[in-house]
């Protein structure tokens, strides 16, 4: 799989050597549309494996267990079903144990561009392209798969006047002034390949296998669930596929081990409450953290530190930096970087903080995009 994906333009996101730090690998620089083409050819070609294009209406089920599926009115007999359906999936829905989730408190818009031939690349400031936030907003470019990446403006939820960045003028016109976008987008250097692509309604949620009570028994028999329809956190962090592969890779362990679908059924939902709803948590600190911050608030070291204020005291102690480079490979749990808080309160209590241009403002945006917005149809 992952010479398929590097043939088909794929390239390895690497933290360089430092220090005493080793070189990492942290993962794969590749759009979504790539990875899903590489992963269905790979499954396709896999021996015994038979595709069906339908819609699968129901799960079947005789006796409280599952028997299959059926699809587009046709029943589909099965030994074990497994519901990847992704966040909006219902199977089972009226079985299982409710969901736990908060929305982001984060809304974007995106463009995908393409480098010209013999273009140089833009600016970067970290693995995965470059990030930077500013008063009020957030913007970042996510490098990908054939010299191609994801330019994206990100802002608090609830703000309706950046909304308008929806608009292709308005985008345009303030990629144009925002520092870093500028370089990436600018008709010397690249081509845009899509419009502009809102993304709103973001949640991070999670749901196990356990019954509608919660007391320990799986929903249905037969029946499980994997992938986002486990776990979905705020994809601009890029964990979504990596906590979905983890999570197919430790269910093919243990259906290795056992044909008792029931018992692999209860193992896998308590590997998910140690190894994926973690990740989950952090999130929830996390993005209430960013939302704070976009809004103008300053650290609050009165409650625990976030692991996006921990990761960030990396830039003033690179002593700190060897352990969040595990947690960011995701190669250890969130809670390792507990370790980290006390050397971090000391670093914002002494005063540091990290950089924040002063312009361009949320302000300054809604002002440049305010004509242009009120004039156009949204793309």
């Amino acid at each position: 799989m992952t010479g398929a994906l590097l043939a088909a333009g794929a390239e390895r996101t690497v933290l360089p050597a430092e220090g005493e730090r080793p070189r990492l690998v942290l993962g794969m620089q590749c759009r979504r549309s790539t990875f899903e083409r590489v992963l269905r050819a790979a499954a396709v070609a896999q021996a015994g494996v038979t595709l069906l294009p339908g819609h699968a209406d129901d799960v079947l089920r005789v006796r409280g267990r599952a028997t299959g599926l059926r699809v587009d009115g046709h029943e589909l007999p099965a030994d074990l079903v497994l519901n990847a359906s992704g966040r909006n999936g219902r199977f089972g829905d009226d079985l299982r144990v409710p969901e736990a989730g908060a929305d982001c408190g984060l809304a974007y818009v995106s463009r995908h561009y393409e480098l010209l031939p013999g273009a140089e690349p833009g600016p970067v400031n970290n693995p995965l392209g470059l990030m930077i936030r500013f008063p009020g907003f957030l913007s970042g470019v996510f490098l990908q798969d054939n010299r191609t990446v994801c330019v994206l403006i990100a802002r608090v939820s609830t703000d309706r006047a950046l909304a308008d960045l929806r608009h292709e003028a308005a985008f345009d016109a303030v990629a144009r002034i925002i520092p870093g976008l500028d370089a990436w987008t600018s008709p010397e250097r690249s081509r845009p390949l899509t419009g502009v692509l809102p993304g709103g309604h973001l949640r991070n949620t999670y749901r196990g296998q356990l019954d509608a009570a919660g007391e320990g028994d799986p929903a249905l028999p037969g029946l499980i669930h994997v992938g986002d329809a486990v776990c979905t956190t705020n994809p601009t962090a890029g964990r979504g596929i990596a906590t979905s592969l983890m999570q197919v890779r430790r269910l093919v362990a243990l259906l290795d081990e056992s044909g008792d679908f029931a018992a692999v059924t209860a193992a896998f939902d308590a590997w998910c409450t140690e190894r994926i709803r973690p990740w989950f948590a952090d999130h929830l600190a996390w993005d209430a953290d960013q939302v704070r911050q976009l809004a103008g608030e300053d650290v609050d070291l009165s409650r625990p530190l976030s692991s996006g204020h921990l990761v960030a005291a990396g830039e003033a102690d690179p002593a700190l930096r060897a352990v969040i480079g595990e947690y960011l490979q995701m190669n250890a749990l969130p809670a390792t970087l507990v370790a980290l808080e006390p050397r971090a309160r000391e670093i914002y209590a002494g005063g540091w903080r990290p950089t924040v241009p002063e312009r361009p403002s949320r302000d300054d945006l809604v002002e440049l995009i305010a004509p242009l917005s009120s004039t156009r149809p949204p793309t």
